[in-house]
């Protein structure tokens, strides 16, 4: 019974003030209240017509697969420079963390103007590449990098963290009986941060398919070449392109994608932990 007792008042005393539930429905509402509000103005019963219309279509495509690249590029880009932030010595790791943490804050738009700065036909790299025959700016290519730029972080951030509450202890272990360094990433390491790699994949992925930003700057719009999904929309609701109603019907199909996504991700690493 003391233990029971016990247990009620410890549950009492880690709930949150009631008055808090306040803020926080405004809070619900805010976040949920227009994306919902885009349901009845969709028609849902040309719904197959517009999804299947060559504009969509090739606009949802391109979206896909560059974003499925990008998110190739995160992860062999993406885990190697976790593991380096997680074994680094504080002050450098707090240096690469606020490196790596720059693209979230920054307006998509400067990461296009800084991407251009380098791959465009004036920049860094971009008047080299050209005089080999490389051109990357305005290409679907482009497209990978600004979704590369925009949701790397978002991959390494959440395997960092994972790194760090893990610790290393498992990999000396391994290393002190003899394994070698592949052999403790391979058996060790990427076994333990498993789940968390997976939801920064999902993260990084549903982040690059939304890119709009920096992919407006570097890789212009060009229906059926580097119009995605987010360019249709916005050029639908600036009067030229695709209708509204298909612009309506796309961005619904992001959110729910996304949506879907998010909420497979807990079932997944529920099923991993039984």
């Amino acid at each position: 019974m003391a233990e029971s007792g016990q247990s009620r008042d410890e549950a009492r005393a880690a709930r949150a003030p009631g008055w808090l539930l306040v803020p926080a429905a405004l809070g619900l509402v805010l976040l949920t209240v227009p994306l919902l509000a885009m349901l009845p103005r969709v028609d849902w019963a040309e719904l197959p017509a517009i999804i299947t219309s060559p504009t969509a279509r090739d606009a949802l495509w391109l979206s896909i697969r560059t974003a499925a690249l990008a998110v190739v590029l995160c992860v062999a880009l993406g885990v190697p420079l976790a593991l380096a932030m997680s074994r680094a010595r504080p002050r450098v790791a707090a240096i690469l963390r606020a490196l790596v943490t720059l693209p979230l804050v920054l307006p998509p738009l400067v990461g296009g103007v800084a991407l251009l700065a380098v791959v465009g036909r004036t920049g860094l790299l971009g008047g080299w590449l050209e005089r080999v025959g490389v051109s990357i700016a305005f290409t679907p290519w482009a497209i990978v990098l600004a979704q590369t730029f925009v949701a790397l972080p978002f991959l390494v951030i959440t395997v960092e963290g994972s790194l760090r509450t893990v610790g290393s202890r498992y990999e000396v272990a391994a290393a002190t009986l003899g394994a070698r360094p592949w052999t403790v990433l391979r058996r060790v390491t990427l076994p333990l941060i498993a789940p968390s790699l997976l939801g920064g994949t999902v993260l990084a992925f549903t982040r690059a398919l939304g890119e709009f930003g920096a992919t407006a700057l570097v890789a212009g719009n060009r229906p059926g070449v580097t119009q995605t999904i987010p360019m249709a929309i916005y050029t639908a609701f600036n009067g030229a392109g695709v209708t509204r109603d298909v612009a309506l019907v796309l961005s619904v199909l992001l959110v729910a994608s996304a949506l879907v996504i998010l909420l497979l991700v807990p079932a997944v690493r529920r099923r991993e932990a039984w």
